[in-house]
C-alpha cells in the first residue's frame, strides 16, 4: 500500500467509528439537558436545566436530581405546550406566553421560553442543548 493512501484509510476508519445520532422525531426534542439562561442587567443568569427524554421533560432544576417527569407536545410550528409545571416559569403568578423552538437536530438543538411575569412584563429565556 503506497504511504500517501495510509492517511485516508486512517481518517475513514474514525469516521465510521463514531456513533451514529439520529435527528429527533418530527413531534420531539432533541434528547439531552437544556441549559437556560436570561440576559438581565448586563449579565446571563441561569435560570436551571431541563432534560428532555423522548416526549417528557424534567426541570428546570439547578442541583440535586432532577424533578418528576411530565409530558410535552411539540407542534408541526416549532411550538412546544408544557403538560406540567416548569418551575419559576409557571409559579408565583408567571406563566408561559410561548415555547418556540430555534434548533432541534441531532448538531445542536435550543428552544426560547417567553414568560409573562405576574407585573405582566414579559421575559425571553433561552434553552440550548449542552
Amino acid at each position: 500500500m503506497p504511504r500517501r493512501i495510509f492517511p485516508a484509510f486512517l481518517m475513514l476508519g474514525a469516521a465510521l467509528a463514531q456513533p451514529a445520532v439520529a435527528d429527533p422525531a418530527p413531534n420531539q426534542l432533541a434528547n439531552g439537558t437544556y441549559h437556560c439562561e436570561v440576559y438581565a442587567l448586563g449579565v446571563f443568569i441561569h435560570l436551571g436545566d431541563i432534560v428532555i427524554e423522548g416526549d417528557t421533560y424534567r426541570g428546570p432544576f439547578h442541583f440535586g436530581a432532577p424533578p418528576e417527569p411530565y409530558k410535552y407536545e411539540l407542534s408541526p410550528e416549532g411550538e412546544v405546550t408544557w403538560l406540567g409545571p416548569l418551575g419559576g416559569f409557571t409559579s408565583g403568578g408567571n406563566s408561559v406566553d410561548i415555547t418556540q423552538v430555534t434548533k432541534n437536530s441531532k448538531q445542536a438543538a435550543s428552544f426560547d421560553i417567553i414568560m409573562r411575569e405576574a407585573s405582566g412584563n414579559y421575559s425571553a429565556t433561552t434553552c440550548d442543548k449542552q
